[in-house]
């Protein structure tokens, strides 16, 4: 098993904290439960190199689990309807530890039709598969300025 020191969880909770409640977000308020979900998760990414859900199954391909890389592509979707990310790493106000998230990695994904967005604009659109947001650019940005992802969590839309 891969190791992790209290310092590392501590150090990356830490971290974490900050930048998310920055963005608006907030973690978990049990701070035992939430740090034994960022221990998985530093496991993940020294396992995987990067920072596979802990509750889900990887695929042990980043392309693969680019949709569970935390934040997960759902998050925002679970946190508007049940209060609560997948993992319950991320809640809201709405959060009940009572109510159980449902998996929606497996269910068909909705595509936006063919130019539907910024149909006047020349320049490729990129929306970011965690929390939405939407540029027109060249290419994707390093990193989302609203959650936070890298670039490799943009997809790029057809016009």
């Amino acid at each position: 098993m891969t190791n992790v020191t209290q310092k590392e969880i501590d150090d990356f909770y830490n971290q974490l904290k900050t930048e998310i409640e920055e963005r608006g977000y907030n973690l978990n308020p049990n701070i035992d439960f939430t740090k034994k979900l960022i221990k998985s998760l530093l496991i993940n990414r020294k396992r995987y190199g990067y920072d596979s859900c802990p509750c889900r199954l990887s695929k042990e391909d980043k392309k693969e689990d680019l949709d569970i890389i935390c934040p997960c592509d759902y998050r925002d979707q679970d946190l508007n309807e049940f209060g609560a990310c997948y993992c319950a790493l991320y809640v809201n106000e709405k959060f009940n530890d009572k109510k159980q998230v449902p998996e929606r990695r497996n269910l068909t994904k909705t595509k936006v039709k063919k130019g539907e967005i910024m149909k006047s604009s020349k320049m490729p659109v990129w929306r970011c598969k965690v929390c939405g947001y939407l540029c027109a650019r060249e290419h994707a940005p390093d990193k989302c300025p609203i959650c936070g992802v890298s670039a490799d969590r943009f997809e790029k839309f057809e016009q």
